[in-house]
């Protein structure tokens, strides 16, 4: 059961202002397309990473009593924000709390107390120090419930769902069980401890000591392994990572260029966000009903001719792609993902 939860898109945009939404201050998502730790490192301050994977569904998800990688810190629950994956689709929004609910005053100093600093910690807003002040006294399980009955946080996650006017995205159909799932899960430093923060695993998973500063270098280690793990032929990762506004640092070093970009894309985002809550089949049904209309309006066969040009250009098209599959070392696999 999904109880209510759609699916949203793995996306800087979507992310961004579904935590804005939620009164969450001065935080953005950026996509990083390489596991290149100074390209995470450029971004600074990071608070942490989301990683989206296929689910291995057949292969182990652990190995017995421990992980893949790392080691179960069975007793960082009672002092971190961790808790179970209850529920689906709800697991990118679950991730990225993971890391926003344990950037709080109280969750990010390490034993020297050396990260300690205004770079370290988030402003959430006062619905979300409700509730995880709420929710800390449960146990992981009890997390997990409490977040997926939460109305205003399941409110503004489905305020980011694509709209759809063929299927119901709440739900999976008895033919759809074969298909490839994915999950979410959140990589972040802790308490002078790199932290793998995974909804479906029974623990925290340590990845042993991390500073700030090494935060890059040691989850783009972590990811390799993981990846390395995977068919190469697998590429449907996307990694997407949580910073300070960068417009804060774009006015603070009075970069006007990069404050501009920022809003610039800022704006692209709203857009993007508005468009996803809209449906055009009817708007597209309309335009085409209006062309068809003034071609048989024109008559002398001209609607006829429309088809027929259609037809010819997806002809040209589809021999296009195959040219171009069968040259330069393609295949047929091209061809069909082209399309």
């Amino acid at each position: 059961m999904s109880g209510g939860w759609n699916t949203i898109e793995s996306d800087a945009g979507v992310f961004t202002y579904l935590l804005d939404n939620l009164g969450v201050k001065d935080v953005q998502f950026e996509e990083l397309l390489s596991l290149n730790p100074d390209a995470l490192a450029q971004l600074y301050p990071v608070y942490g990473v989301i990683f989206l994977f296929k689910f291995p569904t057949d292969a182990p998800y652990r190995a017995g009593d421990k992980p893949l990688d790392g080691t179960f810190d069975q007793d960082a629950a009672e002092r971190l924000f961790f808790a179970a994956q209850t529920i689906q689709n709800a697991c990118g929004t679950q991730a990225l709390l993971s890391v926003l609910l344990n950037k709080t005053p109280d969750n990010t100093a390490s034993p020297s107390g050396s990260d300690d600093d205004d770079d370290e910690t988030i402003d959430i807003g006062p619905e979300l120090t409700s509730f995880r002040e709420f929710t800390m006294a449960l146990p992981p399980e009890y997390r997990g419930e409490a977040l997926s009955n939460s109305e205003l946080i399941r409110d503004v996650h489905n305020s980011f769902a694509r709209s759809s006017p063929f299927v119901d995205e709440t739900q999976r159909g008895p033919d759809e069980a074969g298909e490839d799932a994915f999950h979410f899960i959140a990589y972040t430093p802790i308490g002078g401890t790199l932290y793998e923060l995974d909804g479906l695993q029974p623990a925290p998973i340590s990845h042993g000591p991390c500073t700030r500063d090494e935060f890059p270098r040691k989850v783009m280690d972590v990811l390799q392994r993981r990846i390395a793990r995977y068919d190469a032929t697998e590429i449907r990762f996307n990694l997407l990572a949580m910073v300070r506004d960068l417009r804060i640092r774009a006015r603070e070093i009075g970069d006007f260029e990069l404050l501009a970009r920022e809003e610039r894309k800022r704006r692209d985002w709203q857009f993007e966000n508005a468009l996803r809550r809209h449906n055009f089949v009817g708007f597209a049904g309309e335009v085409l009903k209006g062309v068809v209309a003034a071609k048989l309006k024109e008559g002398d066969g001209a609607y006829e001719r429309w088809v027929d040009q259609g037809r010819q250009k997806m002809q040209r098209r589809i021999e296009e792609r195959k040219k171009s599959g069968a040259g330069g070392g393609g295949s047929g696999e091209d061809v069909e993902m082209a399309g």
